[in-house]
């Protein structure tokens, strides 16, 4: 097992608002950047009148799917669960010790279940597009075969975890984590989509392989992203840099399970009514 560093441990038990408040982000994260796939990317799409570059198109993609997933990051939803929204963060999370195996499967089963009803959703609204695009299925490209397709996912994953430990060492920048998660998404869909997707996230490739019943190279959105996330965990082990807390936007206001070294509600020492410990 990890090591756990000092302050609150996570907790154990069956935390079911912090596992319904990731099923419900993640069903939003995927609602919203599968919309964006649908509208950017099916035959006679607006967009590509107005915006007829394929990287442009992808790289407002990428924009739409982050901002999604910041949204939801900075929302009550977030605040409270830490806004994981992907098996992968929440395990690199867990090889900090920040994650008790408890919540390792539960935010885990209920990130897949909510990319799911996030993508059955899109299938709903979209009909045809979410069709068209294979309702957002992710499958490696341009000529890669799975194991290339499954080293780009994990470089990919590995620099957006390493980005997420960075920025939650330091007190002054772990408020900006959703805003360097978002450009650092952005960038790797704008780059890597041609190749894999860019999926980072075994959740969000779930849901697509489900609902279309395709699950060719599936794996590779498994292996690959929680690879990146124990090669980031790696290269961390022997940075100065200590992960503060395992929520990418700790708001002390909301009680948290998971390990910190931020006081929170019901966590680590009193707070007042401001929101500040005592």
């Amino acid at each position: 097992m990890p090591a756990r560093p000092p302050g609150q441990g996570p907790q154990s038990g069956f935390h079911t608002v912090e596992w319904l408040a990731e099923l419900t982000g993640t069903a939003l994260l995927v609602l919203g950047g599968l919309s964006a796939v649908s509208f950017d990317f099916s035959p006679h799409s607006p967009l590509a009148s107005v915006l007829p570059s394929q990287s442009w198109r992808l790289l407002v993609t990428g924009l739409l799917f982050a901002s999604s997933g910041a949204l939801v990051t900075i929302s009550p939803l977030g605040r409270r669960s830490g806004a994981h929204l992907n098996p992968a963060v929440t395990f690199a999370m867990w090889l900090q010790g920040k994650v008790h195996a408890h919540d390792l499967a539960g935010y885990s089963v209920s990130q897949l279940i909510g990319a799911t009803l996030g993508t059955l959703t899109v299938r709903a609204l979209w009909g045809s597009r979410a069709a068209s695009v294979h309702d957002g299925l992710t499958q490696p490209g341009n000529g890669l075969n799975a194991a290339e397709g499954l080293l780009v996912e994990a470089a990919m994953t590995a620099t957006l975890v390493l980005v997420i430990y960075a920025f939650l060492s330091s007190r002054r920048t772990m408020h900006w984590t959703p805003l360097a998660v978002l450009v650092t998404v952005a960038v790797l869909v704008w780059w890597g989509a041609p190749y894999t997707g860019t999926s980072l996230n075994p959740a969000r490739s779930f849901g697509p392989a489900l609902v279309s019943g395709d699950w060719h190279d599936y794996w590779v959105y498994v292996a690959g992203p929680l690879l990146g996330s124990l090669v980031a965990a790696g290269v961390w082990a022997v940075s100065p840099g200590v992960v503060l807390s395992a929520k990418l936007f700790h708001d002390t206001r909301y009680r948290s399970v998971l390990g910190s070294t931020i006081p929170s509600a019901g966590g680590i020492g009193r707070l007042d009514t401001a929101g500040h410990p005592k």
